[in-house]
C-alpha cells in the first residue's frame, strides 16, 4: 500500500493534534504536525535528509496571525524562531523549496481574495476547517492527482480576483520595464530584504549611490515606500536577488526582468 505523508501546520495545537489524530486513523496516511511556519520548514528539510518527503501539507490560512489584505507577516527567508510566517507566505516558500509537495490551505471562512493569493502562491486547494473528514481526504487524494480544489461558492470570486491580478501584473511589468538594468538589480536586492548598506556592499557601490538608485526606483514605480516597491515587483514576477557564495549578486534571469 502506498502511504501518503501529510504535515498539518497550524498554531492552534488542539486543532492540529485533533486533525492529525483523525487523519492518522486512515490506513494509508502517515501524519505529523507543526505549530509554526519555521517548524514546518524544519520538518520538510529533516524529511528530505531522511529520504521521507511529505506529499501534502495542510496549512492554516491564518498561521501566525492574520494581516490585512493577506500581507505576509515576514518574508519566509528571514523568518524567526517565533513562527512569524503567515500561511500564504509559507505556501510560497514550500513550493519554491519543495516543488513536489502539494499544499492545501485550511481556512475558517471563505475569502475569494485570500484564496486567489493562495493559488497564486502555489496552493492546490482551499478548504474550510469545518469540512468533513471524508471531504478533506478527497481533497488530499485529489491534489496528488494534480487536481485543484475550491469550494463552488468561491469560484466566481476567485476568478474575478485572478483576472484583476493579471491586469495589475501587466501594469506592474510595464513599470518595472522602465527601470535601468542597475535599478532592476537594486530592486531585486530590495525584494530580497537587503537594506541600503547591504545593497551597497553586494553591488560594490557607495551607500549614497544606492540611495539615489532606490529613490529612482520608487519614483519610476510610482510608490512611496520600499514595501510598496517590493509588492509591485512581486506582482511583476521580479524575484529576490540570488546571492552567490561570495555574497555577490548573481546575474538576473531573463524571466524576472
Amino acid at each position: 500500500m502506498v502511504r501518503i505523508r501529510v504535515l498539518v501546520v497550524d498554531d492552534h495545537r488542539i486543532f492540529a493534534e485533533s486533525l492529525a489524530a483523525a487523519l492518522a486513523a486512515e490506513p494509508d496516511v502517515d501524519v505529523s504536525a507543526a505549530g509554526s511556519g519555521p517548524a514546518a520548514l524544519r520538518c520538510l528539510e529533516r524529511a528530505v535528509a531522511e529520504g521521507r518527503r511529505y506529499d501534502v501539507l495542510l496549512v492554516d490560512a491564518d498561521l501566525g496571525g492574520r494581516l490585512p489584505g493577506g500581507r505576509a507577516a515576514v518574508p519566509v527567508q528571514v523568518a524567526n524562531e517565533e513562527g512569524l510566517v503567515d500561511g500564504i507566505s509559507l505556501v510560497a516558500g514550500v513550493r519554491a523549496a519543495h516543488p513536489a509537495a502539494r499544499v492545501v490551505v485550511l481556512a475558517e471562512r471563505d475569502d475569494p481574495r485570500r484564496a486567489a493569493l493562495a493559488l497564486q502562491a502555489g496552493a492546490c486547494g482551499w478548504v474550510a476547517k469545518d469540512c468533513s473528514l471524508s471531504r478533506l481526504l478527497n481533497v488530499i487524494r485529489g491534489v496528488l492527482r494534480d487536481e485543484t480544489h475550491l469550494p463552488p461558492a468561491l469560484l466566481t470570486g476567485v476568478l474575478r480576483e485572478l483576472t484583476a491580478a493579471r491586469k495589475h501584473r501587466t501594469e506592474s511589468e510595464r513599470l518595472v520595464e522602465s527601470l535601468t538594468p542597475r535599478e532592476r538589480e537594486v530592486l531585486r536586492c530590495m525584494v530580497a530584504g537587503l537594506g541600503r548598506k547591504a545593497v551597497a556592499e553586494r553591488l560594490f557601490l557607495s551607500p549614497h549611490t544606492v540611495r539615489t538608485h532606490m529613490q529612482n526606483v520608487l519614483g519610476k514605480l510610482g510608490v512611496h515606500s520600499t514595501l510598496a516597491a517590493v509588492a509591485l515587483a512581486r506582482r511583476a514576477g521580479v524575484g529576490p536577488a540570488d546571492l552567490g557564495p561570495t555574497g555577490q549578486i548573481m546575474p538576473e534571469a531573463s524571466s524576472s526582468a
